[in-house]
């Protein structure tokens, strides 16, 4: 009797957890398999939630690793840039204080090396370097700029136009080195447009008035001038860097590839897609010969736009592009137009080979 009532007690039991369960009434056995089942898919469910969760946040990551990645491409350009900057900041101010001599006035300066040598007897070496600030930044933007948009123009062609299975051919690059020009030119105008204000001599200022900072030169084209002033002088900088960056990039892969088919048929590098840093300095070299003299002239004008006077400007108007380039071709001819041009090529060439070679060494570094 006693062993009956315990076997009618755990059916009872059994049969109560089943309920509970909401199994209904079940045996023994099948409520363990119940549970079983239960466990199983609890974790099944669990797995579910998180393969659901990893395809959600795979888009996530793979933008996040891509905006990674656009970042550190930006600060190495902009490292390559402030260094490339420093290196050619002097022979840049010699090279604006030759655009900007007058007309009306005999020149000041001889050339180059007088120019070098009246500036440092008056203002020292360290007056080379005035208004570097500005420069610096436009540096850090200009050539973050380049790069990024050159590497966006051509992911832009192969996603629309080309494959990408294969290298792009050098037209291409060269029409990606232009579009990168352009789209900088906006950002470069308005720092060079302080810049060159500040490179001028000193002495053109009042003896008893200190020559003005940026901040000071940014609030008086403000207020002259508005918002738009800032640019300028933007039709020069766009011919320049439009056409400067064409030859720029195209001259640095053109001369890349000769490089690397002269390593390739005479054995010297196992890795057809890299070249010894040498001779990313000579391409990158060629690439600043390039840069600075097919447009130079564009420069010439674009700075002597931007180096008059603010007061001038609101008193006579300020001269257009073309205005300011006839003037300059009737007064001084060709020799005008390309006056500086020498020690610009001349600083042009070590600061391109070590932006690109900065460039190169920090993307390998970095992966």
């Amino acid at each position: 009797m006693e062993a009956a009532k315990g076997e009618i007690t755990g059916a009872s039991e059994d049969t109560n957890t089943g309920q509970l369960l909401g199994l209904g009434p079940t045996s023994g056995g099948q409520g363990m398999e119940a549970l079983k089942d239960i466990a199983f898919g609890s974790v099944r469910t669990v797995i579910s939630i998180m393969l659901a969760t990893h395809i959600a946040w795979t888009p996530v990551i793979f933008v996040m690793n891509h905006i990674s990645r656009t970042y550190t491409n930006l600060y190495i350009a902009q490292t390559a840039g402030i260094i490339g900057k420093y290196i050619e900041y002097p022979f840049d101010t010699v090279k604006v204080r030759l655009q900007s001599q007058p007309d009306h006035l005999p020149l000041r300066y001889d050339g180059p090396l007088d120019c070098f040598r009246q500036s440092y007897r008056h203002e020292g070496f360290r007056g080379l370097y005035r208004g570097v600030s500005a420069p610096l930044v436009g540096a850090a933007i200009e050539t973050s700029s380049l790069f990024f948009s050159y590497r966006l123009a051509q992911e832009a062609l192969q996603a629309t136009m080309l494959p990408r299975s294969s290298p792009l051919p050098l037209q291409a690059l060269v029409v990606c080195g232009a579009a990168s020009g352009a789209l900088t030119s906006l950002l470069l105008t308005p720092i060079e447009l302080i810049k060159c204000k500040m490179q001028v001599p000193v002495s053109s200022h009042s003896r008893n008035t200190p020559a003005p900072g940026p901040l000071a030169l940014v609030v008086a084209v403000y207020r002259h001038h508005g918002i738009l002033g800032f640019w300028h002088g933007q039709l020069g900088t766009l011919i320049r860097e439009t056409g400067g960056s064409a030859a720029w990039f195209g001259s640095y892969e053109a001369v890349s590839a000769l490089l690397r088919n002269y390593n390739h048929g005479s054995s010297a590098t196992k890795d057809d897609s890299t070249i010894p840093i040498y001779q990313q300095m000579l391409a990158g070299a060629t690439a600043g010969v390039s840069y600075n003299f097919v447009f130079y002239p564009a420069d010439t004008i674009k700075s002597r736009m931007q180096t008059e006077e603010v007061s001038e400007l609101t008193k006579g108007g300020r001269g257009t592009f073309l205005a300011v380039g006839r003037a300059l071709w009737r007064k001084q001819g060709l020799k005008g137009l390309y006056r500086g041009c020498g020690i610009t090529v001349g600083r042009a060439a070590p600061s391109s080979a070590f932006i690109f070679a900065v460039y190169e060494g920090l993307r390998e570094w970095f992966g």
